[in-house]
């Protein structure tokens, strides 16, 4: 289970180095003086695909993909007969979650335009959708198919907006029952496949998190610590075993890392079963528990481990894959097929499938955008450089081919989400698009991003714009070090907590950077705080932990909002935001926009009336994928004038 301290994160940086400052060195690029320039629609017209599930008869897989330009609910027949669209949607995406055990009927949820209001929708083999959890403010999960396939569960928040309820569904008819009603602020994460057992947690603050279970033969009885430690430690749900027995959870009691441990329920025993200096993030099981499925978070990729508990040889080698990243590993009902996602920086998400009789992988889609020539992207490579105090800060640095002494590149800094989130691996066209274009993109993981130990994810508590904004100009300093950039055309470039990021680095450092692209950021962490959606509300003491209480700690987050301090702020801006985002509300761009005007800088702002906190709507990814590469083109690529910095 992520860490919430990911609240502000959604969708999917750079600096002035001195010799001492790199632990690691990018591989050189050969020169490719033919590389094509692909406009951001090429880019983007990649397909992109999540959620698997397998049919009843094992012939087809159900995914989502926006090969329409939304997100739909598509059928892809393992045999490799084109794939078909299930569902139909031009609006809100529909992303799957199953399909049922016995029929090919389909469960998907979808909220409206990005509000996060998700629904759970049942789509009948004839065509027919009806919404299992109406109600405008209502915001419902899928839980899963008990073990003898003849119902499901749901969680919904109808009840109480702040809390959500456990409820279950007949698979024929989808009669309900009120299975848990959740007077404890608890957050549900799974349930045992047999019905009995409910696995809770409550987060005590941003470093203490408990788990708690809940036996439904004794439904008066309150839920059970099952922290059998006290102090700050965190915990967190990977999965019930299929048999019901045991649940494996995640702790970081004995490491600096989250490790995979074991619970008897019965005798309430534990034993670890991954250990590993690198978090564990995922535990899951086939449905017969024959194949066990083990991810983890190792240097910002997905290492993922597949075991076979009957076999003495126990991990299981899928020979002849190209490399990259597994995800969404997904067994069929019979255990005989397991599909997957391969996907690297260069590729995006592929479908594999592969016979478990002969290990052998079969592709099932070809993602890229044929107008691409994959020879044309960049793998970015894993560095670190010293910040300001001597921590080494890990990024991954993505070089234009072209990019020399002779010709160098200008630089952005890349910011993730929030706070908390990581730059991974993987296919981003945003990045691959500037990359083209001839920009050297650094993404950063400052201190207080997940993956690298609880102690630097703890680093920046209550020290944001501050200790996390000095890693990030310590990148540009590393960058400028660099004899193939440009280092006096540097900018930063973020989304969500990122994007508060940017606009903190144009008003507390306002020569540090060249430009600013804020994508949804935090202006003002009064505001935000206090308009936590209330869906959150069982994480609500974490963020605190992290950030501050609004109530108590009004006059420091004010002092790191930059909407507070914008008459600082000289360096041309751009702002893109969703209208529906929940977490950050359109007013805190409306406002920095508004500010920064004031100051005769140069100041663009894209608004999408149709998404949320994050941008799923392909029209629109290439939009404000356009005005980033317009935007740093004007004012950085093309600016004449040095730029001096902080020192």
């Amino acid at each position: 289970m992520k860490s919430k301290k990911l609240f502000f994160a959604m969708i999917p940086a750079i600096f002035f180095a001195m010799a001492a400052c790199v632990s690691l060195t990018p591989k050189k690029e050969t020169p490719k003086p033919d590389i094509q320039k692909y406009e951001a629609d090429v880019f983007f017209e990649t397909i992109t695909m999540t959620g698997l599930s397998f049919s009843h008869d094992e012939s087809q897989l159900l995914v989502s993909s926006d090969a329409s330009g939304v997100f739909n609910a598509y059928a892809v027949p393992i045999d490799t007969s084109p794939m078909r669209q299930l569902t139909h949607s031009s609006s809100s995406s529909i992303f799957i979650k199953s399909y049922f055990p016995q029929d090919d009927r389909i469960i998907y949820s979808a909220d409206n335009h990005g509000n996060e209001r998700h629904h759970i929708f049942i789509q009948e083999e004839n065509g027919i959708v009806q919404d299992l959890t109406p109600g405008s403010n209502t915001s419902a999960k899928f839980l899963g198919f008990n073990k003898d396939k003849n119902a499901f569960w749901i969680t919904t928040n109808e009840r109480d907006p702040k809390v959500f309820d456990l409820y279950r569904y007949d698979t024929n008819g989808y009669h309900r029952k009120l299975i848990f009603e959740n007077r404890g602020e608890y957050e549900i994460v799974d349930i045992s496949p047999d019905g009995r057992f409910l696995a809770l947690m409550k987060t005590l603050s941003n470093t203490d998190r408990d788990i708690f279970l809940w036996d439904a033969k004794s439904p008066a009885e309150p839920p059970r610590s099952m922290s059998l430690q006290p102090g700050e430690i965190k915990h967190g749900v990977f999965a019930f075993t299929p048999d019901s027995r045991k649940l494996i959870f995640s702790t970081n009691e004995h490491s600096e890392y989250d490790q995979a441990w074991c619970m008897d329920l019965s005798s309430q025993k534990t034993r670890p079963i991954v250990q590993t200096d690198w978090d564990v993030w995922f535990v899951s099981f086939s449905d017969n528990g024959r194949y066990r499925v083990t991810g983890i978070n190792r240097q910002a990729r997905t290492e993922v481990i597949i075991t076979d508990q009957l076999d003495k040889q126990g991990k299981i080698e899928i020979k002849g894959l190209p490399p990259g990243d597994i995800s969404q590993v997904t067994f069929s009902a019979s255990a005989s097929k397991m599909a997957f996602y391969l996907s690297d920086d260069t590729s995006p998400a592929n479908l594999y499938i592969v016979d478990l009789k002969t290990k052998k992988p079969r592709k099932l889609t070809n993602n890229l955008n044929p107008k691409i020539d994959p020879s044309h992207l960049v793998s970015g490579h894993d560095i670190r450089y010293q910040s300001f105090d001597g921590l080494e800060i890990p990024a991954i640095l993505y070089r234009p081919y072209n990019a020399s002494r002779t010709n160098p590149a200008p630089g952005i800094i890349y910011v993730h989400g929030g706070p908390g989130g990581q730059c991974r691996h993987g296919y981003i066209p945003s990045i691959q698009h500037l990359v083209n274009h001839g920009y050297t993109v650094l993404a950063v993981n400052n201190r207080g991003s997940t993956g690298y130990g609880k102690t630097f994810f703890h680093l920046d508590d209550k020290r944001h714009g501050d200790v996390d904004l000095k890693d990030c100009i310590w990148g540009r300093r590393y960058m400028e070090g660099l004899d193939w950039i440009a280092g006096e055309k540097i900018a930063i470039l973020g989304g969500s907590y990122g994007g508060f990021m940017v606009a903190a680095a144009l008003a507390f450092e306002p020569e540090a950077f060249d430009v600013g692209i804020d994508i949804f950021g935090v202006t003002n962490w009064v505001r935000t705080l206090k308009n936590i959606p209330s869906w959150w509300h069982a994480f609500r003491k974490s963020f605190y932990d992290e950030l501050g209480d609004p109530s108590i700690d009004e006059e420091r987050l004010q002092k790191i909002s930059p909407l507070f301090h914008a008459k600082n702020i000289v360096k041309p801006l751009l702002v893109v935001q969703g209208a529906n985002d929940p977490r950050v509300l359109q007013s805190e761009s409306d406002e920095i926009v508004e500010a920064v005007r004031k100051n005769g800088v140069p100041v663009e702002y894209v608004l999408f009336p149709d998404e949320g906190h994050g941008f799923l709507k392909r029209a629109n990814r290439i939009k404000a994928s356009q005005s980033y590469l317009r935007f740093l083109d004007n004012h950085l690529k093309n600016k004449k004038e040095k730029s001096k910095h902080n020192s």
